[in-house]
């Protein structure tokens, strides 16, 4: 695995992504001075760590279409253009954060462990699961103690966020593989999950921090790959990957509910992924798409797989010629759009959509 190194500034796309901060970067970053953001999660927050890993495997997310919005630039973001992390980041008028395993990397507002194919179980060989994003984030936390100390370490860990999307693989994982799988089953893998997801949550909180914001598991069911999968289903989203999905997503939410109580100063918020999404994917012109069931680039139904020639780059493949109009840009991953959009809720939604707190009053408190 790639080493975690310093460096001076984000040198990717600098100009392209914080154009929009404009005047008042210095002044708010002054206001959320050591207020930093550390990003884990799978292929929906990668900027692109899967291709510094050892792996013979090609990445198909660095090179174009991806990053086709950002002057034709394919970071490792499996999108066309920004992904949540990065208008978080923004929004918190911080630097987008890069790949953590990008040789010369700094850590000066955050950093993103987040990889493609990552679960909270080791469900995928290769990539980085919980397990390794939390060895690497204590790997970070070592380098800043070394920087400014002990103390102020933990009270930098205090005022940070940490931002969540993990889950979504292992349910991907075990539905795939145990299609008949009982209800029982289910809700037993479903808990081992949980379990160790929160168990990840009470290390990082041992560690110092204390302000956790969760993007919970999205309808897997309804993204184009899956029904591409299960074609007798007929466009329709396929029942077991949503049904697993909602039941993480009641049992997270209940185990959040209890940590404050075991955890002082503990604070959480939970964007209701699963129900903005699947609201785009069936009204997508209520959102100001055109599309919300076929992926903008991919091949076979709904554009389901191959975007950018799949793992060899040589598959054929169709392209839409505006991303903008559609909710998904391949079979699996959402449109700069879309996640600019999902980033809005993520950042000051109601509590009904993301609560109790959003992320933004999250980085508000001391």
């Amino acid at each position: 695995m790639a080493g975690i190194n310093y460096c001076l500034c984000v040198t990717i796309l600098c100009t392209t992504l914080l154009s929009s901060s404009g005047s008042s970067y210095a002044q708010s970053k002054e206001e959320h001075k050591n207020k930093l953001l550390f990003v884990f999660g799978d292929s929906l927050f990668d900027p692109g760590n899967n291709q510094y890993l050892n792996s013979s495997r090609r990445s198909p997310a660095t090179s174009w279409p991806y990053g086709m919005g950002l002057n034709n630039h394919s970071t490792g973001r499996l999108s066309d253009g920004l992904i949540v992390p990065d208008f978080i980041a923004l929004s918190a008028r911080l630097q987008v954060l890069p790949p953590v395993l990008q040789p010369g990397v700094n850590f000066s507002d955050g950093a993103n462990f987040a990889s493609a194919g990552g679960g909270v179980l080791d469900t995928h060989i290769g990539v980085m699961n919980m397990g390794t994003q939390l060895y690497n984030f204590k790997k970070v936390v070592n380098m800043l103690t070394k920087k400014y100390g002990e103390e102020e370490t933990k009270k930098i860990l205090m005022r940070s966020v940490f931002l969540f999307s993990l889950g979504g693989n292992d349910y991907f994982a075990f539905n795939t593989e145990y299609p008949n799988s009982t209800q029982a089953e289910r809700m037993a893998y479903m808990r081992l999950v949980v379990g160790n997801l929160t168990n990840g949550l009470k290390e990082i909180y041992a560690i110092g921090g204390r302000k956790i914001a969760f993007q919970n598991v999205g309808p897997l069911g309804c993204v184009p790959t899956i029904k591409m999968m299960y074609p007798e289903f007929n466009g329709s989203c396929v029942r077991n990957f949503m049904v697993h999905g909602k039941l993480h997503n009641k049992a997270l939410s209940n185990a959040l509910k209890n940590l404050p109580t075991k955890l002082p100063g503990f604070k959480y918020s939970i964007f209701d992924y699963y129900t903005a999404l699947e609201d785009r994917i069936k009204n997508p012109t209520k959102y100001g798409f055109k599309e919300g069931y076929v992926a903008c680039c991919g091949s076979g139904l709904y554009n389901g797989r191959n975007c950018g020639g799949g793992d060899d780059g040589k598959q054929a493949y169709n392209l839409c010629s505006n991303p903008s109009q559609y909710v998904f840009f391949d079979g699996g991953h959402t449109t700069e759009k879309t996640n600019h959009q999902l980033a809005n809720l993520i950042w000051s939604g109601i509590p009904n959509v993301t609560g109790p707190y959003n992320v933004k009053q999250l980085f508000d408190f001391p």
